[in-house]
């Protein structure tokens, strides 16, 4: 009998039962579009559609997508304090989006009610973190749902590229103190994401605990308040995005020339594996995290 090497050693793939395929876009929920706007123009993302209906914004660049939510109508967004903005959602390209909202429903997920109008896109979403949504999307390929729900911008490029070939690497996310279990857990329960290990770190903020999606293409990082923080009660969130940059000197510098500035000290400064910007409005931060192509 001949058994097959290949065979024999293969490594069966990681499972991926709700078909994730990146991220769709990120929302942000803030009183302050107008200066958010500005921030986010400064990192490069222009604004390239208004929806029809709401007083939403689609910012772009390269491949990402990023949503600006002042709908006054939205609690998030009248829940905002002192109007820092909030990342209030994270939406996945999937393969079926009903098909990855009713899978999981049954695992024991929080549905958030529609509130779309005649002629608008229903896109079904979960519960996340604090007040955010998880957002199931799939029409994204010769197909999306900008096409319906968002009116393009006269006289813009509806596709700028990215600055120093920025995409998204990850999302941060704040937890509270020895949660990390709890909400691994819940990620490889819902959405299949795995957990790496411990000495494989990225950036220069290594703290926390990984986790990397199913398709592969993002990580999810969980922070803990630090052992000193006893009395840190702030509410768990969506604290900040991770952008992948080939050159994390040059994207830097590019950033810079364009009035971002970054956070520079003994513990923390700009360096070949990272950098992080200083907070502006508050709240909004960026990471920008060295991505080999």
């Amino acid at each position: 009998m001949t058994l097959n090497k290949v065979d024999r050693e293969a490594v069966p793939e990681m499972p991926n039962r709700l078909g994730i395929a990146g991220i769709e876009f990120i929302e942000y929920a803030t009183s302050r579009p107008q200066a958010l706007g500005q921030v986010l123009e400064n990192m490069g993302f222009r604004p390239v559609a208004r929806h029809r209906s709401r007083e939403v914004t689609l910012y772009r660049q390269g491949t990402m997508n990023l949503v600006v939510n002042a709908n006054p109508d939205d609690a998030r967004v009248s829940g905002t304090v002192d109007g820092q903005p909030v990342i209030s959602a994270v939406a996945f390209r999937v393969q079926d989006a009903l098909k990855a909202y009713n899978r999981c429903m049954e695992l024991g997920a929080w549905t958030v009610g529609s509130h779309a109008q005649a002629m608008e896109l229903h896109i079904p979403a979960i519960h996340g973190p604090g007040s955010s949504r998880f957002y199931f999307v799939d029409r994204w390929q010769e197909f999306s749902i900008y096409d319906i729900d968002f009116k393009p911008i006269p006289t813009v490029d509806p596709n700028p590229p990215a600055l120093a070939g920025m995409s998204y690497f990850g999302v941060v996310q704040y937890i509270g103190a020895a949660r990390s279990a709890d909400w691994q857990t819940y990620y490889e329960h819902m959405f299949d994401f795995s957990s790496i290990p411990d000495d494989e770190r990225f950036g220069i903020l290594p703290k926390g605990k990984l986790m990397k999606s199913p398709c592969g293409t993002f990580l999810w990082q969980l922070i803990e308040p630090d052992v000193w923080m006893d009395s840190d009660d702030s509410p768990e969130c969506l604290q900040r995005i991770g952008f992948g940059v080939a050159n994390v000197a040059e994207a830097v510098a590019t950033l810079k020339a364009r009035g971002v500035e970054f956070v520079e000290s003994s513990q923390l400064h700009p360096e070949d594996r990272g950098a992080l910007t200083r907070h502006a409005l508050g709240s909004v931060a960026f990471e920008l995290v060295h991505q080999s192509k």
